[in-house]
């Protein structure tokens, strides 16, 4: 499953809500969207949703872009925008829009067109802004691989345009891809480089996932709706509505997210399209409008281009999003640095230089980092508080272990950058504490179990012994053992003539949920 989420904050896209609440950055409105009845309650999108809208303002190159977001020559907006339009003014141009990925209109497009048009604005005129720099690219990937040239409006629901969106779930970038997904299509992940967050690889392998789509359905609107939850859940709707392959006909047997993630794209599409019919204008992005790219052979730190070339380090991160820890890891093989077109001439003219600048500092014996776990945006110790530390112990989780030290599962994450909220036996975590009970939450880590439940107030039972009976292989099938990550369409795109509904009718499962790591499944008979 790649994710279900629409306009995703910085650190959060997936399955489930994302993203921290943050101020409404629309007050310039000066009036409440509410009170004008603007939207219809009954289809309003989930808070969850609006409150992620603003997480365009965490971008360096919007917030920052000349000091201001809203620059003095936007033109004024005039007393008519807060008026309602027609539905027929939206249906005609909804029909003006050339594409074979239907612009259907109803009142849950509209929903989505005004939160957009009028609650938003600011956060859309950022998007505005970025448009410009992105859209060509996926515009190119897209027309190489003869898709809707309107597909370029997901990364607009997906991430808000920010290549360093990351989501509770684990999907990262601007087309927010799961850890396995993007491994599937071809997405170089590890401690160094991600790259779901690479504008361009992550775009590729976006548009392989979407003709993989568009080759089960033929139909543009549930390639959509599958791309948000996944084939899996599309298929399951598709049952239960009678074998109706029609989007609107599935509608209510859908997830909750993703039956508003259809009406958000072709929202989107209309937003984007008509922004100066509702007097969006864009914001300034800060991105150079032309770039080149340089391919780095030797480890680079993006501190030695900072300090050797004078090149604000946000620049170059803004530019380079893929790698995590400002390093560039080339060595086994060439990576590519971006720059604006006149900085990589420069570059291209000082290249040994800039590899040899400090180069004892940052690769000390030749080494990528000197510690691999240090991060460049360090935690902040919260005040009046101390440090401690935790060993993680065989059954614990991250949200057992914020319990017994009263801390927000937010903040421990934070404190030890863990994603997913992936832990392993014996990791020490940093936790901090108030200093006038350090002792107190010192003596947690020779605790057992029960008396850590027992401190927050929680007994544990005892466990029930179960004897299972563990059903024998037949040899003259293949099997195959889940991991984590997997579903029942990724195992299935494994094996030649494989389908997820023959695993299912294989191994008796009636939900395509119930898998589980480690579970052996039978695959198909051996030929």
């Amino acid at each position: 499953m790649i994710k279900r989420i629409l306009f995703v904050v910085f650190v959060a896209v997936g399955v489930t809500g994302f993203g921290k609440d943050k101020k409404d950055h629309s007050d310039t409105l000066k009036m409440s969207v509410d009170s004008l009845m603007l939207i219809d309650t009954a289809i309003m999108p989930p808070p969850v949703m609006i409150g992620n809208l603003d997480s365009l303002v965490n971008l360096w190159y919007v917030g920052k872009a000349n000091n201001a977001l809203v620059p003095d020559s936007l033109p004024a907006m005039p007393d008519s925008l807060f008026k309602r339009l027609s539905d027929s003014v939206y249906i005609k141009r909804l029909a003006e829009i050339e594409s074979p990925i239907p612009m259907v209109f109803n009142k849950r497009v509209r929903s989505y067109i005004e939160l957009y048009t009028i609650k938003k604005r600011e956060l859309v005129q950022g998007m505005l802004g970025l448009r410009d720099y992105y859209f060509p690219i996926f515009e190119a990937e897209l027309d190489a691989a003869n898709l809707p040239l309107e597909l370029k409006y997901l990364p607009v629901i997906e991430s808000a345009l920010n290549p360093r969106a990351f989501s509770r779930a684990g999907a990262s970038g601007l087309w927010q891809f799961m850890y396995y997904t993007g491994k599937r299509y071809g997405l170089d992940i590890n401690s160094f480089i991600d790259e779901r967050r690479d504008p361009v690889k992550s775009t590729k392998a976006a548009v392989r996932f979407l003709e993989d789509l568009h080759k089960i359905y033929n139909d543009w609107l549930l390639v959509i709706a599958a791309y948000n939850c996944g084939p899996g859940n599309v298929n399951k709707a598709i049952r239960r509505a009678g074998g109706h392959r029609d989007f609107w006909k599935i509608y209510y047997y859908l997830p909750r997210e993703t039956r508003g993630y259809v009406p958000a794209f072709i929202a989107a599409a209309y937003t984007m399209t008509y922004p100066e019919e509702h007097h969006l204008y864009p914001l300034p992005s800060g991105l150079p409008k032309s770039t080149d790219t340089i391919m780095v052979t030797k480890p680079l730190h993006f501190k030695q281009v900072s300090e050797l070339m004078k090149i604000n380090i946000d620049y170059l991160r803004d530019l380079n999003p893929q790698y995590r820890r400002d390093v560039v890891p080339a060595g086994k093989k060439a990576y590519p640095l971006r720059l604006g077109f006149n900085y990589a001439t420069d570059f291209a003219a000082i290249e040994d230089s800039v590899y040899k600048f400090n180069r004892n500092k940052y690769f000390p014996e030749g080494k990528l980092l000197a510690s691999p776990s240090k991060t460049y945006y360090p935690p902040v110790v919260p005040k009046g508080h101390a440090k401690v530390y935790y060993t993680v112990k065989q059954g614990d989780a991250v949200g057992l272990i914020a319990q017994w030290f009263h801390v927000r599962t937010s903040d421990l994450r934070y404190w030890n950058n863990i994603h997913r909220n992936l832990i392993r036996v014996g990791q020490k975590l940093v936790i901090y504490v108030p200093k006038n009970k350090v002792s107190k939450y010192k003596k947690i880590n020779s605790m057992t179990f029960a008396q850590k439940q027992a401190s927050i107030g929680k007994s544990v039972s005892p466990p029930k012994t179960k004897t299972v009976a563990k059903e024998p292989e037949d040899d003259s099938y293949v099997y195959y053992t889940v991991r984590r990550g997997d579903n029942l369409w990724s195992i299935a795109k494994k094996f030649n003539g494989v389908t997820n509904e023959s695993i299912m009718k294989l191994n008796n499962i009636n939900d395509v949920r119930k898998i589980s790591p480690g579970q052996r499944l039978k695959i198909k008979k051996k030929s």
